[in-house]
């Protein structure tokens, strides 16, 4: 049994309660700070699960079940009215689609948004020759994911799609390393495939590479058009929150936000202020439930 299953009533849609967002760690900060900017009211609270990151070199099975129980949270402890995914690992290990299913199954009606479609919707648009990349995690590149989310995206054109997984990009950023010969070197030999392919657009498609950006631009030249996910998947919580008539009226009052880390909070704040930005003030301990599957 999922945790939530006795949750025992209807969560109905509202205009009240936080968007919840969780992410492997600080990655899915470069969403939060587009929620940030384009829906300054709503409310936020974002669970960063470095107690057991990176979640890209772990089994499908685990990451799903990660992520299942941080949805869980966010919608009993936090009463989210929507789950953002921020995490390319856990979108393609749990799609949303599945994810939101499951919460309605249990009478918990919220919209559940991912990073994947919006994405590799944003990749088709910017590319003019049709060669595209997705760099990611080893779980993201060797789910498919972003294969079928392209080929559903890209219905009625030609697009090529070349993908390679970056090992160790996450963990530069987890100890606040984004620049130095270090990060260059990795970078040049993981990169190398889609600077083979001649590609002119490049998802980056784990939520921790555009902190990474510099970098990886001067690796493939200013040519490659660099793609984050994080705009795309604000406009796509916008505008689903939009049509169920959950956003939050604009009073000119800015939203509450809290942030939470299964690992050590000092090191969360710390690195995630240099990260997010002035926001990410409040900084709690996120506890899991043992009990829960």
């Amino acid at each position: 049994m999922s945790a939530g299953k006795d949750l025992g009533h209807q969560v109905p849609s509202t205009t009240d309660g936080p968007i919840g967002m969780f992410d492997s760690g600080f990655g899915g900060l470069t969403v939060a700070r587009a929620v940030i900017d384009l829906l300054p009211s709503e409310d936020l609270v974002y669970i960063g699960d470095t107690g057991r990151y990176p979640y890209g070199d772990k089994k499908s099975e685990d990451v799903r079940a990660y992520a299942r129980e941080l949805a869980w949270s966010l919608v009993k402890d936090h009463h989210a009215k929507a789950i953002v995914v921020a995490c390319n690992t856990a979108a393609a290990a749990l799609p949303v689609h599945e994810l939101e299913a499951e919460l309605a199954a249990a009478g918990v009606m919220v919209p559940v948004i991912g990073v994947i479609e919006p994405g590799a919707q944003s990749l088709v648009r910017a590319t003019r020759s049709g060669r595209v990349g997705v760099i990611g995690t080893m779980g993201t590149i060797g789910s498919g994911a972003y294969d079928r989310a392209v080929a559903r995206t890209s219905l009625g054109s030609t697009v090529q799609l070349v993908s390679a997984p970056c090992p160790g990009f996450v963990e530069f950023v987890e100890r606040g390393r984004t620049t130095g010969p270090d990060v260059t070197i990795l970078a040049q030999r993981l990169l190398a495939p889609i600077l083979e392919a001649d590609v002119d657009a490049l998802l980056l498609g784990c939520t921790h590479y555009p902190y990474l950006a510099r970098v990886i631009s001067d690796v493939l030249g200013s040519h490659v058009t660099l793609v984050s996910s994080a705009d795309e998947t604000a406009f796509a919580l916008r505008d689903q929150l939009g049509q169920a008539a959950m956003l939050k009226p604009d009073t000119g009052a800015s939203g509450q936000h809290q942030f939470m880390s299964s690992g050590d909070v000092a090191w969360f704040k710390e690195l995630g202020t240099r990260l997010l930005g002035p926001e990410l003030t409040n900084v709690n301990i996120w506890n899991r439930k043992t009990d829960e599957s």
